[in-house]
Parts: structure tokens; C-alpha cells; sequence
């Protein structure tokens, strides 16, 4: 340690170093490091800080205390500096003693600094996220026991309930809903690491989308040229028949979503790939529907959208019927809600 000529007049520094636990312990920065070396005293009231052992690797001493505000302030008199090391609550405690000491004015303050030794980098809090997942998974009765298949309606749901906070454009419940989605992605990936043969963590999902997302983007991580969005989506497609081995445009369709968007699906596919593949012809309105998906999409609309906005429309008309005492139809003879008795639901 470095010690300061002292002067008696200087009421000194206290320096309040603080880390992010996102951020392997000794990666600090440089004015850090500075700081921690030419401090008269290092203070830490965590003994297990996950920086302890680097900083004393490093040479520098530390003190495991917890100094009331007076105390530290004596300590500093005559132009000393104090570092303390922060835990992570920040050291509200000290912070707030201090505070009102500078307020009541009757004590000679030191130069009080916040330095920040190391930042959290974006996405940063997802290793949190982790970390919560994994102690839910171990710890929660309801959690621990749930496997892929259960989870898939909650999938299914939240996707939904993404879809509508968009269209109704609340940004604060579509930050809910992404968060909802992202719960969903972290649990399944918590539940692959328990699989006694072919386990897999969060950090694989990652590795995984991040090549695959460089692979499919040589326009940007690499030498490819593209112009418009639709040369982008076409080099997409062939990059991924090329990954998938693929020998139809059909394939990796999910026939399972709703019929409007895998009509318009197809339609695309076919479209993009230059394909001449006239539509069936049928009667019904099934082909009537995939004909408008088609002309649809081709035109640039996603039909599903589109159905959606005029459902929702339908539905805002209905609500004003009704609230204008005006039901669309009389209910049923015996009383029960006409929805019920009209599309069978129940809900």
C-alpha cells in the first residue's frame, strides 16, 4: 500500500468500489485497480466477496470490516483514502449514514467517489435469469417435475398472448409477454440438461442460434451481396434447404398452426422459390379461403393478420351493441349465454 502525506486540514476519500457479479471476479477496470493501489485501506464487510482472493493475489490487503459512516470518516482524516469494496446490495446502510452526516453539517466530509470497477455488458441479465431457472428447477415442487410435453401449451399460449399485446401496442405488457416467451425458451432448456442421455444447457440453444443466424447472414458476416428484403429472404431459404438437406420447399412447414397462415405459408414458399403450381380447385369454402391467403400474400398482406384485425373489429362492434343495450341476437329460451349456446365453447 501506498501511504498519503498526511495533512491534518484534508478531510481525505472514500472511494466505493462496486462490481457486477455478471462479470468474472478480477476483470476490473483499470481507474479500479488504481484506486485499490493507492488506497491507504481496502474495507470489504463480505468476506466471501468473489473478488477478495483476486485482490489479494494481486497484492492488495483488505480488511474485512464494517465501519460505521463516523468511523470511516476518522479514518480518512488528514488525507487518507479508504476503498471500500461494495457487496451487492451496494452498501445502502453506509451510504445513507454518510448522507445524513453530510447533511447535518457539523462534520468536515471527505471527497466521496462511486467507482464503478465493472459494467454489465448487454444481455447481462440473462445470466440472472439462469441462475433463477435453475433454482426454481431444483427448489419448486410444481418446476422440478415438469417435462417438455407439459410445457407445450403454456408455449402455445404465450406466443398468443405475445401476438396481442403487438396488436394492441402496449409496450409495457409487450415487454411482459417477451419475458413470457423468454421464460419459456430458458425452462425447456432447464429441463434438457436433465435428460440422462442426449442433455443439453441454455449455452448450447445459444451457440446453436448464433451460428446458424451468422451462416444464414453472409451478407453481414460475410462477402454476399443482397440489395432488397426479398433477395435477403430467398438467400435465407437456400442457405437453409442446403442445411436441412432438403428436397421439397414444403418441408419444415408446421402443418399444425392455424389454416390461414399455413395456407399463406405455402404460398410464399412456392413464391419465393419461383415455382409455377396453380392452385387446387375444389369447391367449399376452404378453397375459396386458400385463394384469398394466396392473393393475400402474394400482394404482401399476411392473411392471419388481416383476419385478426377485422375479428378484432367484429369484436369491437359487438361490445358497442351491447353496451348500447343492443345484443346482436336474443338468447337462448332457457336463459343460458348465447355464446354458449352458439359455438359450443363454454368459455
Amino acid at each position: 500500500m501506498n501511504a498519503l502525506s498526511p495533512d491534518s486540514a484534508d478531510p481525505g476519500r472514500i472511494v466505493l468500489l462496486t462490481t457486477s457479479h455478471r462479470v468474472a471476479p478480477g476483470l476490473l477496470s483499470w481507474p479500479a485497480w488504481q484506486a485499490l493501489r493507492a488506497a491507504d485501506r481496502v474495507l470489504c464487510a463480505d468476506g466471501t466477496h468473489p473478488q477478495l482472493p483476486y485482490l489479494r493475489e494481486a497484492g492488495i490487503r483488505v480488511d474485512e470490516a464494517s465501519p460505521a459512516a463516523e468511523d470511516l470518516i476518522g479514518a480518512c482524516a488528514g488525507g487518507h483514502t479508504v476503498v471500500v469494496v461494495a457487496t451487492g446490495e451496494g452498501e445502502p446502510a453506509l451510504t445513507g449514514q454518510l448522507a445524513r452526516l453530510a447533511g447535518s453539517g457539523r462534520v468536515a466530509m471527505p471527497e466521496l467517489e462511486l467507482l464503478p470497477a465493472s459494467y454489465d455488458l448487454p444481455g447481462a441479465r440473462l445470466l440472472d435469469l439462469v441462475q433463477v431457472m435453475d433454482r426454481i428447477r431444483v427448489a419448486c415442487p410444481w418446476s422440478s417435475r415438469q417435462t417438455h410435453e407439459d410445457l407445450v401449451k403454456y408455449g402455445i399460449e404465450e406466443a398468443y398472448e405475445l401476438v396481442e399485446a403487438i396488436e394492441d401496442g402496449d409496450r409495457e405488457e409487450l415487454r411482459e409477454e417477451l419475458g413470457d416467451v423468454l421464460l419459456q425458451v430458458v425452462f425447456h432448456a432447464r429441463i434438457a440438461e436433465d435428460h440422462p442421455e442426449a442433455p443439453f444447457s441454455v449455452d448450447d440453444v445459444a451457440a446453436t442460434l448464433v451460428a446458424k443466424l451468422v451462416h444464414r447472414h453472409p451478407h453481414v458476416f460475410g462477402d454476399a451481396t443482397v440489395e432488397t428484403p426479398e433477395e435477403v429472404r430467398a438467400q435465407w431459404l437456400r442457405t437453409k434447404a442446403v442445411e436441412k438437406r432438403r428436397t421439397s420447399v414444403t418441408e419444415g412447414i408446421p402443418l399444425g398452426q392455424p389454416g390461414l397462415a399455413l395456407a399463406a405459408k405455402l404460398a410464399s414458399r412456392v413464391r419465393t422459390a419461383g415455382l409455377d403450381v396453380p392452385l387446387p380447385r375444389g369447391g367449399g369454402v376452404g378453397y375459396e379461403l386458400l385463394a384469398l391467403a394466396a392473393r393475400a400474400e402474394a400482394g404482401g398482406t399476411d392473411p392471419e393478420t388481416a383476419l385478426r384485425a377485422a375479428a378484432r373489429a367484429y369484436r369491437d362492434a359487438i361490445r358497442a351493441a351491447e353496451d348500447a343495450g343492443r345484443p346482436p341476437g336474443p338468447g337462448p329460451a332457457d336463459g343460458t349465454d348465447a355464446t354458449d349456446a352458439t359455438d359450443g365453447t363454454g368459455a
